[in-house]
């Protein structure tokens, strides 16, 4: 049975309960294995993934990015929605709003980012001109509409490595080089979704203004608060996409001349 649809549960977003009949299967890879729920939405098979665990108890910089894109691979999806809960630097994005990423800019510093390692895998320099699916982005934006969210159709994320929030003084630089938006798990993910020409949008909710710019210190527990306050909208919004999104038809991800084999190879 083939699953093209995917959902990445990121912060808050940890219930595979909005499927139907969800099962649990684990995913062998070449970076490790990976629990992921299978089920269904309106006819639909979709599988969900947990970003974090179940739990919560993977932080950002010790996620297996490529594990769970190359298990996505292995089940059959083609497209992913991806959630991440977000500061905002730019004042029109405020806490509660969505934002349809269309750009990052990477700062992490220790992460594996590719499955592109030389040798057997060979050396792709894979394009990053629109990482994040078009067909998808304007489908949150038609889908956030319809249920009268604030969506901003476009936005800049910019990953930082983590679990720490960002100091005042990064938060100054990252607004001197165009960020709207700062996270800890866009990157590598969404990399490593294009080079096995995946389909891949983040829909991004803003939980709070970065460091510097909100009038009181960060925490977790305030992302938490957000989450839980605007849980439902984001349930809302994804299950939307999926009810619209035709998963037969092409799109120019799915075209990027990559062979998609070293995630998948044994």
């Amino acid at each position: 049975m083939s699953f093209k649809i995917a959902v990445i549960g990121g912060t808050g977003v940890y219930d595979p309960n909005i499927l139907d009949d969800v099962r649990v299967e684990k995913v062998d890879t070449p970076y490790g294995e990976v629990s992921v729920n299978l089920g269904r939405y309106k006819g639909k098979n979709v599988a969900f993934l947990a970003r974090h665990g179940a739990d919560h108890s993977v932080p950002p910089h010790r996620v297996n990015y490529r594990a769970n894109i190359a298990a996505l691979k292995k089940l059959g999806v083609c497209w992913v929605l991806a959630t991440a809960a977000v500061g905002s630097l730019n004042p029109a994005m405020q806490p509660g709003h969505f934002v349809a990423v269309d750009q990052f800019i990477d700062l992490t510093k220790a992460r594996p980012q590719t499955y592109f390692e030389g040798g057997d895998a060979g050396v792709v320099h894979t394009d990053m001109t629109e990482p994040y699916c078009p067909q998808m982005r304007e489908l949150l934006r038609r889908a956030a509409g319809s249920l009268k969210l604030v969506v901003h159709a476009g936005g800049t994320y910019v990953c930082t490595e983590g679990p720490r929030f960002e100091t005042p003084a990064e938060i100054r630089m990252i607004q001197h080089v165009g960020g709207d938006l700062v996270g800890m798990t866009g990157v590598p993910e969404v990399i490593l979704a294009r080079e096995l020409e995946m389909c891949y949008v983040t829909v991004a909710m803003v939980t709070n203004f970065a460091a510097g710019i909100s009038p009181t210190k960060l925490s977790h527990q305030e992302v938490l608060d957000v989450m839980g306050q605007n849980g439902e909208n984001i349930q809302r919004l994804a299950m939307q996409v999926i009810d619209w999104l035709d998963v037969d038809r092409t799109c120019p991800c799915g075209g990027a001349g990559v062979p998609a084999g070293p995630a998948l190879r044994p």
